[in-house]
């Protein structure tokens, strides 16, 4: 007994589709890849013109505000409200200066009151007069001033 092969059919035979048709649709999916390939270079060949525009609209908004910016520096020393703000600045720098110094002597002027107030019994302290008594602003809880 001799037992005989069977050749295999190819898969256009089985599902009776035709050879023709078989490339009909692959002509029809290169097409349709073909089609979109040439949208594709469309739709970038659009953004490579709209960064281009872009590009340039911001170098002109770059170069305007240069402009502005020099215009700006040219006007400022010119203007008299600065050199009155710099005189402003001036006097509250005296006035800060004199701040300090009265400080300062107030500081002073209260070490030896309390030394005269507490210094040692056995030492003379001067008379007073009426009109030369200390007499304290606020309670006698204040603090003394700073000093710098």
């Amino acid at each position: 007994m001799s037992k005989k092969r069977k050749h295999k059919t190819s898969s256009t035979a089985e599902t009776g589709d035709s050879p023709k048709r078989k490339t009909v649709v692959d002509k029809e999916i290169e097409h349709a890849i073909l089609k979109n390939l040439v949208e594709l270079q469309k739709v970038q060949t659009d953004l490579s013109e709209k960064f281009s525009h872009l590009a340039s609209e911001i170098s002109n908004l770059l170069a305007l505000f240069e402009v502005t910016a020099r215009n700006f520096a040219k006007n400022v020393p010119a203007n008299d409200q600065f050199t009155k703000d710099k005189e402003f600045l001036d006097k509250i720098d005296k006035l800060l200066d004199q701040n300090k110094t009265l400080a300062k002597g107030l500081t002073l002027m209260e070490e030896r009151l309390k030394e005269r107030l507490y210094s040692a019994p056995g030492k003379a302290a001067p008379e007073k007069k009426p009109d030369e008594e200390f007499t304290p602003s606020m309670n006698s809880r204040s603090r003394p001033l700073p000093r710098f």
